[in-house]
């Protein structure tokens, strides 16, 4: 089972850290002697060596310089970005806008060949209706501090429906049941959404694969992620969004949506299980 992806980013921040620790220590440095040199106070040089505080740029390269270990500015400035690009908060990636936001994931799914969708909570994106992308998004946009682009942002979402018609992606998407029947918005709204996957699961590009209730598992529900031609994978937290690109976790993840397509159904059964949430509606 993939790793908690906080977790994750933490372990590549305190990487960082090591390897910046290891250039200290073979110049023969004390952290005072380093923090002397670098002109900050020594306080700083321990946050970043215990993995606390990610280094700027500038931090790199005066903490190289330093160390006598120029050479090696651009390689650690190109692991601190990617550090930084792991754990970025919502509040951070909405400042510019929802619609901006969801251009970055309509982007994403053009440029991949194939998508893997992973959902405990809600329907994924790329299979939502604009009714039920606008129930969604109204969350975000009643508490970010962001531009007033709900309309926008919406339209934008719907734009991202278009690679499940369009090249050569393949789409394969697997929720939990409970999916299906929580009340994410008004009953004609939730409704529509479910016809839609209904409509959806037809398409040759896209696997809908859904894991009952009743399923005897081995494997619990973890959080919603998806994973981009076997390279990427973004996981949604409750307060960021969490980046993955080094093999080993991309692979744990790949081996955790293996499982759980295990117990999943489709067809007529994935089929049988929509139609019973609409009717659950009344």
């Amino acid at each position: 089972m993939a790793s908690s992806p906080s977790s994750a980013a933490q372990t590549a921040r305190q990487a960082l850290a090591d390897r910046l620790q290891d250039l200290r220590r073979d110049a023969g440095l004390t952290g005072r002697e380093l923090s002397a040199r670098c002109g900050w106070h020594p306080a700083k040089t321990t946050r970043i060596q215990k993995g606390e505080s990610t280094p700027s740029d500038s931090d790199i390269r005066a903490w190289c310089a330093a160390c006598g270990a120029e050479d090696r500015i651009p390689a650690l400035i190109a692991a601190s970005r990617s550090v930084a690009s792991m754990y970025v908060e919502w509040k951070r990636l909405q400042r510019a806008g929802l619609q901006q936001l969801q251009e970055t994931y309509t982007r994403s799914y053009r440029d991949s060949r194939l998508l893997r969708f992973y959902s405990s909570d809600v329907v994924p994106g790329m299979l939502q209706t604009s009714g039920y992308a606008a129930a969604i998004l109204s969350r975000f946009a009643d508490r970010a501090s962001s531009p007033d682009d709900l309309e926008q942002a919406v339209a934008q979402r719907m734009r991202s429906t278009e690679t499940m018609y369009e090249g050569n992606h393949r789409i394969v998407c697997l929720v939990e049941e409970s999916v299906l029947r929580y009340r994410i918005a008004e009953p004609s709204v939730m409704a529509d959404q479910l016809a839609r996957l209904l409509s959806i699961k037809a398409l040759p590009r896209v696997s809908l694969g859904i894991i009952p209730f009743t399923t005897q598992r081995t494997i619990w529900p973890v959080e919603t992620f998806h994973v981009a031609d076997d390279r990427v994978v973004e996981v949604e937290l409750v307060t960021a969004r969490v980046r993955i690109t080094t093999p080993p976790e991309v692979g744990e993840y790949l081996e955790t949506f293996r499982e759980l397509q295990e117990f999943a159904v489709y067809g007529r059964e994935a089929g049988a299980l929509i139609a019973s949430a609409i009717d659950a509606l009344g």
